[in-house]
């Protein structure tokens, strides 16, 4: 079966996020220790595992994604890499025939996060249909703060749904300039931290500035993250008195999500392009 690495929220190849997209064969997936195996062999944030559901139901493909260490219950970089795969003109599943979707299809997943939905645009570009994250406001933890070694203004849990800490910090310099203890921060055990902070020009083309840390899910630090901006999304929203906006995530490598709020969903924004286009060979175990 074909595997592909497709950078997502970027137009542009070596940036935004890598993810790795396996189309399977048949009706199921392979056994969980398989897939944590592809993924761990992959090594990149996330790979997406999708398999074809029967015609006629709520759904059309089956989406799990897994980190290197671990299966995660939302991710939206992996979600838009493998809609791109879906619906590019050289997509097919693991049998070599052609994808039904087309280059302006609407895909349905059924994932471990509920239903979740990708439009395919023609520009190029793809829109997330995702639930949005609430957010409780909480103090900032101590060994957290002393990680990032920088001055934080508020932190907000979002327990309730992806499990990270949202931190704000004061400016867009103080997200770029940090150099967080990485060990400190697998050592606390949440799922990850966000920080984030107001552009520091919003005439550059974006709102508001973040990186993503999930040293505990084996990733030092995420590009690019599509679960991450379903708290951003309602965060920002609530200051700037907005529900449209553009967020720019990375430190050397980045990428840009266009956010909209709606209701209880956001709605997330980005292109995509394949860079590495293989054969995955049977397991030889």
């Amino acid at each position: 079966m074909r595997i592909r690495t497709v950078n997502a929220f970027t137009d542009r190849p070596f940036s935004g996020n890598p993810a790795g997209v396996v189309v399977l064969d048949g009706a199921g997936f392979p056994a969980d220790g398989w897939l944590q195996r592809v993924a761990a062999e992959v090594n990149l944030p996330e790979t997406a595992f999708v398999h074809a559901l029967p015609p006629g139901g709520t759904a059309d493909w089956a989406l799990r994604w897994f980190t290197p260490l671990t299966e995660v219950d939302m991710c939206g970089h992996a979600t838009l890499a493998a809609a791109h795969v879906l619906t590019s003109t050289a997509a097919a599943t693991g049998t070599g025939t052609p994808s039904t979707a087309t280059a302006t299809a609407t895909l349905r997943f059924s994932a471990r996060c509920g239903p979740l939905t990708a439009r395919a645009a023609g520009d190029g570009t793809y829109t997330l249909d995702f639930p949005a994250s609430p957010l409780s406001p909480v103090p900032a933890p101590p060994e957290v703060v002393a990680a990032l070694g920088a001055e934080v203004l508020s932190v907000h849990d979002t327990a309730a749904h992806i499990g990270d800490l949202v931190v704000e910090v004061a400016d867009e310099r103080t997200v770029r300039a940090l150099a967080p203890d990485l060990a400190a921060l697998r050592a606390y055990g949440r799922h990850g931290v966000i920080v984030t902070a107001p552009a520091e020009d919003p005439s550059r083309g974006y709102d508001f500035a973040s990186r993503c840390f999930f040293p505990a899910l084996g990733i030092d630090e995420d590009p690019v993250t599509g679960s991450a901006h379903t708290a951003l999304a309602p965060f920002w929203a609530a200051r700037l008195g907005r529900d449209t906006l553009t967020g720019l995530q990375g430190g050397t490598r980045q990428g840009t999500v266009h956010v909209r709020l709606d209701g209880d969903r956001v709605l997330l924004t980005g292109a995509a392009v394949t860079v590495l286009d293989g054969e995955l060979l049977p397991d030889p175990w």
